[in-house]
């Protein structure tokens, strides 16, 4: 649940690491300290009133409660605005003891609170706007059996508990909370209540989405109209400010734009533009000491960003796209080894020189429409060629043997690889946040997952590869379930494993396109399809005339080398997640066999083939004992 009636009454000192990531480079204490301030300036005008105490127990917690703020103001660093702040808390103090007017101490708070925010600059924006809709998933989740669907503080669970779960339609009260307040009484809890912290079960990005559904409750969705508001003021201002300084009809505005904050496209601009400006926060926080925040930032804004137009880039210049990519892995790699910060910087300019040229090579409203259906064309050919190559592969083999009931399972593992591509895709753009992390996480594992799948059925084709072998096997356990689970299996991630990444290429294109490219960008897909449909057609074509062994060896070499490129490329991704460091060589790349210049990723790359020899070996000296025996 959120909270009571008395909303921020016990946000006193949790656990700052339970803190977004933004808030893991401030200063310890400062998110505290801010927390009380917003408490004082939302509660406080009710407790006092006409210079008389309407309630003795909140009047006397909101002395203790200024007492712990002047201990956290005055641990802060020091700092150039740090003696006014303090002289400000002491004026506050003294304010709250001579019990004045209630909106004269709710002011004084809520301009404390903003020279805290700039004096330790204390980001109130959320990184990435805001969904409700997603909120409104989360909310029925994790809130409404307390607060109720419609957020009344009458859900099941909220029977009985003292204090009662919070109206969140009471517009007074919410009027007086921003959204950012909204968002850390979400992550932190509130002690001395039953409202828990949700911030190790929800990410930042939800924890935004679901303050910001929560704050529609107070909000009327016709009311959108009229004055508009940046993110910045949308996230950091509250109702009740907005309303005492621009009126009634702006009020209903901010309610509603705070409840439904525009959506902005993110075309290739902005996402370039997102990189840059997410890889100068890794390097504010790498200059504070903030290593692993820094390292973490480097990470977002390769994965949030750049990586999300890289295919748009590699089809006007593959040379530049490399090279920004190279320039954001190296100043990564500078992160990781603690480099000095001078060198830090150094890595730093190239990488943000590499962006800069990315976004001119990248710059207008829309692609050319000959641009538009090449890359369309290329984006699909190129993700679809491994998984067409591995099935056409197994297809051609089951057909050549004769085992139409094993090719039924092979069918029916690729067409549930598209039904989970598809609905993963539905689940990331509607109901749940999937991450950049999350996506390469994805890739890679399914990727080494298939690794793992592919060398098996290389190496059990070749080990059937004479007839006889073939023979003995078909009379064993291929019609059975165990041998066509085995291929389905193999159908299923072929497919699934390029599948999403395709889609999440298209969705960039698309808005690159613009609507007069639509048409286009579907045509290049579908002259994609028609190829990849053609090259299955000539090698089941051409597999029928070949001789049963030598058939089987071109298969089990195919998958094989397949294997050790998958095992490249899981490497390779788990890296861009962050997941595994970077561990450069100097040696060449070459991206189509997954071979990059890293010892890990060469490393996977030579584990898989010495897994091959040793394999192969052993059916070869099988077949060489067997011989004889013959």
């Amino acid at each position: 649940m959120l909270v009571s009636s008395r909303f921020l009454r016990w946000l006193l000192l949790p656990v700052l690491a339970l803190c977004s990531l933004t808030a893991l480079a401030e200063p310890e204490g400062a998110a505290q300290a801010l927390h009380l301030l917003s408490y004082l300036g939302a509660d406080y005008p009710a407790t006092v009133l006409d210079g008389q105490v309407v309630d003795s127990g909140e009047y006397q917690e909101q002395l203790e409660f200024h007492g712990v703020l002047q201990g956290l103001v005055a641990a802060l660093p020091a700092n150039a605005g740090k003696a006014a702040l303090e002289q400000g808390v002491a004026r506050l103090g003294e304010n709250i003891t001579r019990r004045r007017d209630g909106a004269v101490v709710a002011i004084q708070a809520r301009q404390l609170a903003a020279d805290l925010v700039s004096s330790y600059r204390i980001s109130l924006t959320p990184r990435i706007t805001p969904d409700p809709a997603r909120g409104a998933a989360l909310f029925a989740q994790h809130c409404s059996v307390c607060h109720g669907a419609s957020g009344l503080g009458d859900g099941p669970a909220g029977v009985g508990l003292e204090p009662p779960p919070a109206n969140m339609r009471d517009a007074a009260r919410m009027d007086r909370l921003s959204l950012y307040d909204l968002y850390n009484s979400i992550g932190l809890g509130v002690e001395g209540t039953d409202m828990p912290a949700f911030a190790s079960e929800l990410d930042e990005r939800a924890r935004w989405d679901l303050a910001s559904h929560v704050a529609g409750f107070s909000a009327s969705p016709a009311a959108t109209g009229g004055a508009s508001f940046s993110l910045e003021q949308l996230a950091g201002r509250t109702p009740q400010q907005v309303a005492s300084e621009q009126g009634p009809a702006a009020l209903a505005a901010f309610r509603a734009q705070r409840a439904q904050p525009p959506q902005p496209q993110r075309d290739a601009q902005q996402l370039i533009g997102f990189a840059r400006e997410t890889l100068a926060q890794s390097l504010a926080a790498y200059r504070e000491g903030q290593r692993d925040q820094a390292y973490d930032l480097s990470v977002a804004a390769y994965l949030e960003g750049f990586e999300l137009v890289e295919s748009a880039l590699n089809n006007v210049d593959g040379a530049q796209r490399k090279e920004a990519e190279k320039a954001m892995m190296g100043y990564r790699q500078a992160l990781q080894d603690g480099a000095p910060v001078e060198q830090v910087e150094q890595c730093l300019g190239v990488a943000d020189a590499a962006l800069q040229h990315s976004a001119e090579l990248l710059g207008g409203a829309a692609m050319s429409r000959s641009l538009s259906f090449f890359s369309s064309l290329l984006i699909l050919l190129r993700e679809g060629l491994e998984a067409i190559l591995v099935l056409a592969a197994i297809l051609a083999y089951l057909r050549n043997t004769g085992q139409a009931s094993a090719m039924r399972s092979v069918h029916v593992g690729w067409g549930l690889a598209l039904l989970a591509g598809v609905a993963t895709w539905a689940l990331a753009a509607w109901v749940i946040d999937v991450s950049g992390a999350q996506r390469e996480l994805l890739e890679g594992f399914t990727a080494l997952f298939a690794s793992v799948v592919v060398l098996w059925v290389g190496v059990w084709m070749h080990d059937r590869r004479h007839a006889a072998a073939w023979q003995g096997y078909i009379q064993g356990s291929l019609v059975g379930s165990g041998g066509r689970l085995g291929f389905a299996v193999l159908a299923f991630f072929s497919i699934y494993r390029e599948l999403f990444e395709v889609i999440l290429f298209y969705e960039t294109l698309w808005l690159q396109a613009g609507p007069t490219g639509h048409g286009v960008v579907l045509a290049g897909a579908g002259a994609a399809l028609a190829l990849l449909v053609g090259l299955a057609w000539v090698i089941l074509r051409g597999s029928r005339r070949l001789p049963l062994a030598t058939f089987f060896s071109v298969n089990a070499v195919l998958l094989c080398v397949l294997s050790v490129v998958f095992a490249g490329q899981g490497v390779a991704a788990l890296q861009e997640a962050g997941v595994l460091g970077l561990h450069p060589l100097r040696f060449f790349e070459f991206e189509w066999l997954g071979i990059h210049p890293d010892a890990l990723s060469l490393g996977a790359q030579a584990l898989a083939l010495a897994a091959i020899l040793v394999f192969y070996g052993r059916s070869w000296l099988g077949s060489r004992q067997d011989s004889p025996a013959a």
